[in-house]
């Protein structure tokens, strides 16, 4: 299951992904006719879309005032509609926005700070709470998270420490894990890494092994530059070793998305995310979804997935109202129990089947909870994500390892400083 989407809409020169507050068709209206009109990217997606419905008739049943219905979109092309519609001022009364592109869109003011009450907004998931230089402009439903997912017959099979969130393995325990089960000859590859979903799954999977090593996308103290981040000493030895995992034949260089290797027996590992969950069950009756590696500077997986924003034209009053609803535990928690993902909330999730404190996914909350890093808060991150994608990829195939990061760096801040630091 595809659950992220990356803002394709970088310019051919590297240019900004979108066009700045300057440029921007939107500006704020308190006019209502009490009509809310709501946009989502999931086309084709009969269960959330059953959900959402759910909320737009409990809310227009709930009161008098306002009237919601929705419009949807297919994933692939929605930013691309988004963006249109911005720039022409047509612009719905609240959208779903993916979570890393929540500050480029706040920035190009494409939305308004949201007006809910914090006893509603404490209790999320601090990565399901999309801010811009600390204002509030979307909540999530629901998040996601990536695991180590194994087999415990396989593991145990070539003596390896299973691993717990109190004591996951060190890197060096991970790698010695995966040269034991190369050597065992039992699977092709150590570990699937899905390499074929090229987008958003390169930052949102692979970043965090990045920051593990302890370097990063950007340099957090500033937001204008990549420079020490994603070039320094940590970053060209996690580099180093990424790469070593395909030149050392430990993974597939071409792995298919969605751990299709580790679920047909071809890899012993897979790297994944609890969308997959359900699926590796009912595959194998022993697998388990273990915390990510420590590399030196904590274990990391990606956070930050789909939330509900409230553009800059609507009515703020009746799309805030909207919000309040969707947020229920109720709605929370149905749309964890419909799509198998983390419901946001502690409440919520001791409502559903898989995510209450004695379900089979407990644990996939707890790695949210501990272990999720967001990718940088900054306008600029439709780029950096580009850019990071590309060069990784260059990593896979056997190009040097300071040059890559290097071009990564020079690009990124060439951007940055093309869109004077994003507000920075």
């Amino acid at each position: 299951m595809q659950r992220r989407n990356l803002l394709k809409l970088a310019s051919a020169a590297g240019g900004a992904a979108l066009a700045g507050p300057a440029l921007s068709a939107c500006t704020a209206s308190s006019a209502s006719d009490g009509k809310l009109l709501l946009w989502t990217h999931s086309a084709g997606n009969d269960i959330e879309l059953a959900v959402t419905d759910d909320v737009i008739e409990a809310f227009n049943s709930g009161q008098d005032t306002y009237s919601a219905e929705r419009e949807s979109f297919p994933q692939d092309a929605y930013n691309d509609t988004v963006n249109a519609a911005a720039l022409s001022g047509d612009l719905p009364d609240l959208l779903t926005v993916d979570g890393p592109n929540v500050p480029n869109w706040a920035w190009a003011t494409h939305l308004q700070p949201l007006q809910l009450a914090s006893d509603i907004t404490d209790k999320f998931l601090p990565t399901t709470l999309g801010y811009f230089q600390d204002e509030l402009y979307a909540v999530g439903h629901w998040e996601a998270a990536c695991s180590i997912f194994a087999r415990e017959s396989v593991l145990e099979g070539a003596d390896i420490r299973i691993p717990t969130i109190d004591e996951p393995w060190t890197g060096d325990e991970f790698n010695e894990a995966l040269e034991r089960l190369q050597a065992a000859g039992d699977h092709k590859w150590a570990l699937d890494l899905a390499t074929a979903d090229i987008g958003e799954w390169y930052p949102y999977a692979y970043s965090p092994f990045l920051q593990s090593f302890g370097g990063d996308l950007l340099d957090h103290s500033t937001y204008r530059s990549a420079e020490g981040a994603l070039n320094g000493d940590a970053a060209v030895k996690w580099g180093k070793w990424f790469q070593g995992l395909f030149k050392n034949e430990l993974s597939n260089p071409e792995s298919p998305i969605g751990g299709e290797d580790f679920l047909q027996g071809k890899a012993a590992m897979s790297f994944n995310g609890n969308w997959g969950a359900l699926q590796a069950m009912e595959a194998f009756d022993d697998v388990l979804f273990l915390p990510p590696p420590d590399f030196g500077a904590g274990p990391k997986i990606g956070g930050g997935s789909w939330q509900w924003a409230v553009t800059a034209t609507a009515d703020s009053e009746g799309a805030n109202s909207w919000m309040e609803t969707a947020l229920s535990d109720e709605f929370v928690a149905q749309f964890a129990d419909q799509t198998g993902l983390i419901p946001a909330t502690d409440a919520a999730a001791e409502l559903t089947e898989h995510y209450a404190s004695d379900g089979d996914l407990r644990m996939m909350m707890e790695y949210s909870r501990n272990f999720a890093v967001l990718r940088p808060e900054t306008p600029a991150y439709a780029v950096i994500a580009s850019v990071f994608t590309q060069y990784a990829g260059d990593l896979i195939h056997g190009g040097d390892v300071a040059e890559s990061l290097d071009a990564a760096v020079a690009e990124i801040d060439a951007d940055i400083s093309s869109n004077d630091g994003y507000g920075f």
